[in-house]
C-alpha cells in the first residue's frame, strides 16, 4: 500500500513519526510524509527509506495555524499542497499526525476514494486549554475551544482509523460517541534499537535529578524548582538537570534565580537522543512532573519508557496514565501534581533509600516496547 503521512511541522525529527513510517515500511509498504518547512530544507528527500515532500511556509501562514477554524486560509494552503501531491503519486491511504488536518484529510479521502487514519498524539482541545498562545485575549477569539470540542467529535466520525496513545484516551473518545470499533491503542513506547545508550554511573558528587522535554507551563517544572528549595537542606548536594526547550524556560530561569538555586539547577538545552540518553544515565533520579490536565490524562511521554529502560526511579506527578504504569511496573513514587511540599518529601525519600522501587527494564523489553505497538499499527494497514 501507498500510503501518505500528513505532519503540519518539521520533519525530521519526530520520533513517533519516524517509528510508524519505518515500521510499515518493514511490514511491505511504501510511505511518504508530507510536512512544511520554514527552515529551507529540501522540497523533496529520503530518510530512512521515508520519501519526504516538504511546502515552504511563511510565517505568516503559519501563525493562521491557531485560527484554522475561524479563517479558512491555513486548511485550504494544505488542501491544495496534498491535492497536488494526490495528483502525481496517487496514494491508497492517507493518515493524519493529529487532530488540526484531520478535515483536510477527511476532504482529500473523500474526493480521492481513500481511507482515512488519523492518528492523535494528544487530547488537542484540552492541550490547547493548557497553552499559552491560546489563553491571551487575542488567542480566545482567534480559536475558541468550544470550536475544537466540536471540530473533534465530527470530524472524528470520518475516520476509517483512529489511533491513541493509550487507554484512558479510547475511553474518552468512546465516551463522546466515537465508535469502538475504530480506536486503536499505539503507545508512546520505545524503540530499543533506536535508544543505544551505554550504562554510566551517576556522579557521586550530587544527588542529580532529570527531566528531558519540553519547557511549558504544564509541564510542572516550577514545581520542581520549588521543590527543591525545599529540599535542599536535607539532601546534601541536591541539583536538577533540565534538557529541552520551551516558551517557559526564561520564566525558569527567573525563578531559580528568585529562589537563589542558580548552583543547584542547569539548563542543558537541546540534545540529541543519544546525549538525553548519556546525561539520564548519569542521573540518579528521573522526573514527570506534568501538571494534572485532562490532557495529561489522556496521553502519556515517550520518555517515561526511556527511563524505565536505564532503570531509573522516577517521581512522577498523580496523571492518571501515568500513575498506572508506575503502579504497576514499581518503577518509581506518585506526588500530587502542582505540589512542592509533597514532590520534596518524595525526593527526600529516595535520596534517603527510605523508599524502594524496583528496576523496570524489563517491562520494557517485554510489554512497553515499540516491537508490540507496531504490531497494531500493522495489522490495521492489514
Amino acid at each position: 500500500m501507498k500510503i501518505l503521512m500528513v505532519l503540519d511541522h518539521e520533519f525530521p525529527t519526530d520520533v513517533r513519526v519516524e517509528n510508524e513510517a519505518t515500521a510499515l515500511i518493514a511490514a511491505g509498504h511504501e510511505v511518504h510524509i508530507a510536512c512544511y518547512t520554514q527552515k529551507g530544507k529540501p522540497v523533496y528527500e529520503v530518510f530512512k527509506s521515508i520519501k519526504i515532500h516538504r511546502v515552504e511556509i511563511s510565517a505568516l501562514m503559519y501563525k493562521y495555524s491557531v485560527a484554522a477554524l475561524t479563517l479558512p486560509f491555513y486548511f485550504r494552503f494544505w488542501f491544495k499542497f496534498l491535492d497536488g501531491l494526490f495528483q502525481k503519486q496517487g496514494f491508497d491511504s492517507i493518515h493524519i499526525h493529529d487532530l488540526p488536518l484531520s478535515k483536510v484529510g477527511s476532504r482529500i479521502s473523500k474526493k480521492y476514494g481513500v481511507k482515512l487514519t488519523i492518528d492523535l498524539h494528544e487530547n488537542w482541545p484540552a492541550l490547547l486549554r493548557v497553552s499559552t498562545h491560546t489563553n491571551t485575549f487575542i488567542g480566545k477569539i482567534l480559536s475558541p475551544n468550544f470550536l475544537w470540542v466540536n471540530y473533534e467529535k465530527r470530524v472524528l466520525k470520518h475516520a476509517n482509523a483512529i489511533i491513541v496513545v493509550v487507554d484512558e484516551a479510547k475511553e474518552r473518545l468512546s465516551g463522546i460517541g466515537i465508535d469502538e470499533d475504530k480506536l486503536f491503542v499505539v503507545s508512546n513506547t520505545l524503540n530499543m534499537v533506536e535508544f543505544d545508550v551505554e550504562a554510566e554511573k551517576p556522579d557521586s558528587k550530587y544527588f542529580t535529578l532529570y527531566y528531558a522535554g519540553g519547557i511549558n507551563f504544564h509541564r510542572g517544572l516550577q514545581t520542581v524548582i520549588e521543590a527543591i528549595a525545599l529540599a535542599k537542606d536535607e539532601v546534601e548536594n541536591l541539583r536538577f538537570r533540565i534538557a529541552g526547550f520551551g516558551s517557559y524556560e526564561h520564566n525558569l530561569e527567573e525563578l531559580v534565580g528568585k529562589l537563589g538555586l542558580n548552583d543547584r539547577v542547569e539548563f542543558l538545552g537541546y540534545l540529541t537522543l543519544k546525549d538525553v540518553a548519556r546525561n539520564l544515565s548519569q542521573a540518579d533520579v528521573a522526573l514527570i512532573p506534568h501538571l494534572k490536565t485532562p490532557h495529561t490524562d489522556s496521553t502519556i511521554p515517550h520518555k517515561l519508557f526511556q527511563y524505565m529502560y536505564i532503570n531509573k526511579p522516577i517521581i512522577a506527578s498523580n496523571c492518571a496514565p501515568i500513575e498506572r504504569i508506575i503502579n504497576e511496573t514499581n518503577s518509581g513514587i506518585i506526588f500530587k501534581s502542582g505540589n512542592a511540599d509533597d514532590l520534596a518529601q518524595k525526593i527526600v525519600q529516595l535520596a534517603s533509600k527510605s523508599v524502594k522501587v524496583s528496576n523496570a527494564k524489563h517491562w520494557v523489553e517485554e510489554k512497553y516496547c515499540w516491537d508490540n505497538d507496531s504490531k497494531v499499527l500493522v495489522n490495521i494497514y492489514a
